[in-house]
């Protein structure tokens, strides 16, 4: 089931403007993480308070068809805004290529969260740092994984 609702724009300009660019051009345009050469998604979500649509751009942590989503905010002390919106609804969309698509995501723990942590690494080695930064804060990174809905 879509997403629907009123779009309210992040108010990080750079993110507000990246996602506009990708979905304007199916997913040809604003695909990497600025400079960085590396392919994001956009994820659209809920918000939590808001009830708005909310959508983000993230690193493309992808396996097998199911997308890790890492709740990394750089290794700063709080999670990032975004990551209350899935603890609030188990439902998101993402948009790898032309087309979102939907998914049901679900926080990892354990193994099964440092197997996809490790993935996001892989294609993000600056993760390494981020959980470094974040564990010296006392915070645990959160990874989610968003599986193809039925």
């Amino acid at each position: 089931m879509p997403i629907e609702g009123e779009y309210e724009p992040s108010t990080w300009g750079w993110v507000a403007d990246q996602v506009e660019r990708y979905e304007a051009s199916g997913g040809t345009e604003a695909d990497t993480l600025m400079d960085t050469g590396i392919p994001i998604i956009v994820m659209t979500t809920v918000g939590h308070k808001s009830g708005k649509v909310r959508k983000v751009p993230l690193m493309r942590v992808e396996h097998e068809g199911e997308y890790g989503i890492i709740a990394s905010k750089g290794g700063n002390p709080t999670h990032p805004g975004w990551y209350y919106n899935l603890l609030a609804r188990d439902h998101v969309t993402i948009q790898d290529g032309p087309e979102p698509k939907d998914y049901t995501i679900r926080e990892l723990g354990g193994e099964e969260r440092n197997t996809w942590y490790a993935r996001g690494e892989a294609v993000y080695p600056d993760y390494t740092a981020y959980q470094e930064a974040a564990t010296g804060h006392g915070r645990v990174i959160p990874v989610f994984v968003a599986t193809p809905s039925a």
